[in-house]
C-alpha cells in the first residue's frame, strides 16, 4: 500500500484529540502531602480519585506526561459489559481452588457492573462524551469461530444478562456492509464513548471532588515512613498515607514486581477522511462497535458524528511509526469494506494496552503494600474505571464486597522482567494461525 492513502492533513495524534487534547497549558503544583497519592492519570487513577474525594479523602494524581497522554485518550472508545474477560476464565478454577462456575459468575458479574459504573458516573457527573449503549457485533472469522460464539452467547446471557444473540451469515449485512465474516454475535449490553471527552470529564469531576492533578511529575523512589509513604518525583517529594499504582500499559521500573506481570502491547488506530453521507450511513447500519474473532484482533466503529471510520487493531504488536501502521490498517479495512478503496487516512496513532499472562484484570496490593489495578487485556475503558473506583472504596473502608479480581494470584513467567522481546515472533505466529484457519475454513 503506497503512501497516497495519507491525506494532505495527515497527523499522528489521536482523532479524539481534535476535540480535547491532554492539557499542557496548566500545571498544578505538587503539594507536600496527601491522603492518597495516585501514580497514573488515566481512567483508573481518575475514577479512584473521584471516589476518594466523594468519601472525604484528598487524592493527588501524578503523571509522567500530561494528564491523559496515555491509552485512556487513545483507545477505540468501545465500552464492554463483561464480555471481554472470557479468555481468562478457563483456567480460573486452578488458580482459585474454588468452584469454576461460582468464580466465572463472579468475574462476569464484576464485568457487568463495570459497564453500569461507567454509565452511572457519566450521568452523575454530567460528562458529555457521546456515550451510547448501541451494542457490539463480533464477526466470526471462520465457521468454527461462529459455533464457539454460540456457546459463549448462552453463557453471557445466563450470567451477565448481556442480551446477546447470533447473526447468521445470510443476515450479516444487517450489521455490517460486508461479506467478510461467517456471521457473528451481537452483544447488546455494551456501549461506545468518546474516550478523550470521557477522560476530560473525569478530570473535571476529580477536581470538583477535591483532587489535585499534577502533570509531568515522574515518580521516583517510593519509601515507607512511619505514617505511610514518601515519594520522590521530578517535581519534588510528597508524603501520603496510601499509594495507588495506576499505570497499566505504561508500568515500568518504578514497580518492577508489577512490570514483570504485564505484557505491554501496542494497539494502532486510523481515522479516515469524512465519507460521502450515503456510504458512511451504510457501513454499520445499527451504529454498533465492531470487532472480530481473529487472533490478530481488529476493532472498528464510526466516529461520533457518523462521518468517518475509526479502524484499529494489532497492525504490529510493538510500537511502530504511524507511517508504517496506517497502510497496514488501511489494507485490513479494505478487506472488510472494499467499497472504501480510495479513501484516505487523516489520523494514525498508537497506545499501549497491558495484558496479564492469565488474560484477566487484576486489583490488589503488592508485597510492599502499594495498591494497584491493571491488566486491561485490550478492553479497559469499563473494567479499569470500575476497579479504580473500587480501590477508592477499599481505601475508604466503604466497599460492600470484595471484587472477584481483588487479591488473586497475579502470575508471571520465569526470567521475564517486563521486556516483551518475544512479541514480534508471537505476532507472526498469530498471523500465520489466522491465515491457516481462514484457508481451512
Amino acid at each position: 500500500m503506497s503512501r497516497d492513502i495519507l491525506h494532505p492533513v495527515f497527523r499522528t495524534t489521536p482523532y479524539w484529540w481534535d476535540d480535547v487534547a491532554p492539557d499542557e497549558s496548566t500545571r498544578e503544583e505538587l503539594p507536600p502531602r496527601a491522603d492518597v497519592l495516585i501514580v497514573g492519570g488515566g481512567l483508573t487513577g481518575l475514577n479512584c480519585a473521584i471516589e476518594l474525594g466523594r468519601g472525604g479523602a484528598h487524592a493527588v494524581v501524578i503523571d509522567a506526561e500530561a494528564i491523559g497522554f496515555g491509552a485512556s485518550t487513545r483507545n477505540g472508545g468501545g465500552v464492554s459489559g463483561g464480555n471481554s474477560i472470557g479468555k481468562g476464565l478457563s483456567g480460573a478454577k486452578g488458580r482459585s481452588g474454588g468452584s469454576t462456575d461460582a468464580l466465572v459468575a463472579a468475574m462476569i458479574a464484576d464485568g457487568t457492573e463495570s459497564l453500569t459504573h461507567v454509565e452511572s458516573i457519566v450521568a452523575r457527573e454530567g460528562i458529555q462524551c457521546h456515550y451510547a449503549r448501541t451494542g457490539r457485533f463480533i464477526g466470526a472469522f471462520t465457521p468454527k469461530h461462529y459455533a464457539g460464539m454460540a456457546a459463549k452467547a448462552e453463557q453471557l446471557n445466563r450470567l451477565a444478562e448481556a442480551d446477546a444473540h447470533m447473526v447468521p451469515r445470510e443476515r450479516q449485512r444487517e450489521e455490517i456492509a460486508s461479506d467478510y465474516y461467517f456471521g457473528g454475535m451481537v452483544i447488546n449490553r455494551t456501549g461506545k464513548i468518546h474516550p478523550a471527552l470521557y477522560h476530560h470529564g473525569l478530570m473535571q469531576a476529580a477536581r470538583r471532588h477535591g483532587a489535585t492533578l499534577v502533570s509531568h511529575a515522574r515518580a521516583g523512589a517510593i519509601t515507607r515512613t512511619a505514617t505511610g509513604w514518601s515519594v520522590e518525583t521530578s517535581r519534588g517529594s510528597i508524603e501520603a498515607r496510601e499509594v495507588v499504582i495506576a499505570t497499566n500499559g505504561y508500568t515500568g521500573r518504578l514497580t518492577p514486581d508489577l512490570q514483570r506481570r504485564l505484557v505491554p502491547i501496542a494497539s494502532h488506530i486510523i481515522a479516515t477522511e469524512p465519507l460521502p453521507p450515503d456510504l458512511a450511513a451504510s457501513l454499520i447500519p445499527k451504529a454498533r462497535t465492531l470487532a472480530d474473532s481473529r487472533r490478530v484482533l481488529c476493532y472498528f466503529r464510526m466516529s461520533p458524528d457518523g462521518t468517518r471510520v475509526l479502524f484499529g487493531g494489532r497492525a504490529r504488536f510493538t510500537q511502530v511509526s504511524a507511517q508504517v501502521s496506517a497502510p497496514l490498517l488501511h489494507a485490513m479495512m479494505l478487506q472488510r469494506w472494499p467499497q472504501l478503496r480510495g479513501t484516505r487516512v487523516t489520523h494514525a496513532w498508537t497506545g499501549n494496552v497491558a495484558f496479564a499472562f492469565d488474560y484477566l484484570p487484576h486489583m490488589g496490593r503488592t508485597e510492599k503494600g502499594l495498591h494497584y489495578a491493571m491488566a486491561c487485556n485490550g478492553s479497559g475503558v469499563a473494567i479499569l474505571s470500575y476497579l479504580g473506583a473500587e480501590i477508592g472504596k477499599k481505601i475508604l473502608g466503604q466497599a460492600n464486597r470484595v471484587p472477584s479480581f481483588d487479591g488473586r494470584d497475579f502470575p508471571t513467567m520465569p526470567f521475564y522482567a517486563g521486556n516483551p522481546w518475544f512479541l514480534p515472533a508471537i505476532g507472526g505466529w498469530y498471523r500465520f494461525r489466522d491465515w491457516l484457519d481462514r484457508t481451512l475454513a
